[in-house]
């Protein structure tokens, strides 16, 4: 196996049967809290909270592309993974560093009613918006979630007002 490159952010290994590129970004992220929290690994994800020495930093800790353990157990729709997040100070409007879309846009733009419905119950504001403007009733509607667009409507019709930053409202 040769070394080929290393600084702080990437490494490259090459042997003669395989060829190995990973970031030390990206090892980072699959040991830490959004691995866990993405792929609903509940044993884990109590682990490392125990494990974590500032319990609420590390719930709220961004990976590199800002997003929270929350926004990844958001978008696949864990609700078990959530309550424990939340239970443990995760942020619920903890918005991403590029797009500033909180956990209930990600789930929305994933169609996960469920999950919407949750972190609405939990305390996430509906009427927050993204980079482009956008709510979580725009998500729901480029989704075509007609359940959730409905709910939406019926629980927040104040939502139906809120114009992106083109200037279109959700519905018409």
């Amino acid at each position: 196996m040769e070394h080929h490159d290393c600084n702080h952010s990437h490494c490259t290994v090459t042997s003669t049967n395989m060829s190995v590129c990973q970031t030390l970004s990206e090892m980072d992220w699959e040991r830490g809290l959004w691995y866990a929290a993405f792929y609903g690994d509940k044993d884990r994800v109590k682990y490392l909270i125990d494990k974590a020495k500032n319990i609420k930093e590390a719930v709220n800790a961004p990976d590199n592309s800002g997003y929270t353990p929350l926004h990844y157990a958001a978008r696949t729709g864990n609700i078990d993974i959530c309550k424990i997040l939340l239970q443990n100070g995760a942020i619920i409007n903890s918005q991403t560093k590029s797009g500033m879309a909180t956990p209930l846009h990600k789930a929305a733009a994933a169609g996960k009613t469920d999950m919407v419905k949750f972190l609405i119950q939990s305390g996430a504001c509906v009427e927050m918006q993204d980079i482009d403007g956008q709510t979580v009733l725009h998500k729901a509607v480029e989704k075509n979630n007609i359940d959730l667009v409905n709910y939406l409507l019926t629980t927040f019709p104040s939502l139906a007002h809120i114009k992106n930053k083109k200037g279109i409202c959700a519905v018409k």
